[in-house]
């Protein structure tokens, strides 16, 4: 397998793929992303730290595109992956700060700004937490939520719950991707999703795998 989200190809390759997944972007071009066998379904990985800065400057000029026109304030990003792109989409709306939530417990955070949550990715249950000290940032304003990718949608859950605890309901949610469609279930109607771009659920061919119909997300995109 070549060594994923380094550069932006020229052209897709058709069906049925076997390492990897042509993921269109916005502007015509290609990024191939590594396929996860699941069992009954295959996924498209992005693992945003691992990524070139090439790449992540890119994703997050888009995603910062998708959501300009909703105005938002202020950018709370989620541990761990979102926090790759949440400091440049801040930067690119014109804000000169960010809001970091954490998994990671300081001697002065308070359990009342805490909640727990789990993700596709890491199983197992943990806390997310905010810093009182940077909470009067968030009260008040238009809140846009930032993750690196929904894809069962359970952490980007525990980061409305979190904003709940200020009265906060977020202006949007915005991702890098948006990995299939079983987030959509449980996701609520009045947060709209941005995403730089989406890929769908793959279905075994075979000795590869092709898109399953109707799976990709359909979301903001710039």
């Amino acid at each position: 397998m070549t060594d994923p989200w380094q550069a932006f190809g020229a052209a897709a390759s058709p069906a049925p793929w076997h390492d990897l997944y042509p993921a269109s972007m916005p502007d015509g071009r290609v990024l191939e992303l590594p396929i996860r066998d699941y069992g009954d379904v295959g996924v498209t990985g992005l693992i945003a730290n691992q990524a070139s800065f090439p790449v992540v400057r890119a994703l997050s000029g888009w995603m910062a595109d998708a959501a300009r026109a909703l105005s938002p304030e202020v950018v709370l990003g989620l541990p761990t992956l979102g926090q790759v792109f949440a400091p440049q989409v801040a930067e690119m709306l014109g804000h000169t700060n960010w809001v970091p939530a954490g998994y990671t417990r300081k001697r002065w955070y308070e359990d009342a700004l805490s909640v727990p949550i789990s993700s596709s990715t890491g199983p197992g249950e943990r806390r997310l937490w905010l810093d009182p000290r940077v909470a009067h940032r968030l009260r008040g304003r238009r809140v846009l939520l930032v993750d690196d990718v929904i894809s069962t949608g359970t952490s980007a859950v525990a980061g409305l719950a979190l904003l709940a605890l200020l009265g906060i309901r977020p202006v949007a949610l915005s991702v890098a991707l948006a990995q299939g469609d079983r987030w959509l279930s449980g996701w609520p109607a009045d947060v709209p999703v941005t995403a730089a771009f989406a890929t769908p659920l793959l279905e075994r061919i075979g000795t590869g795998w092709r898109e399953r119909e109707g799976s990709r997300p359909s979301v903001l995109s710039p």
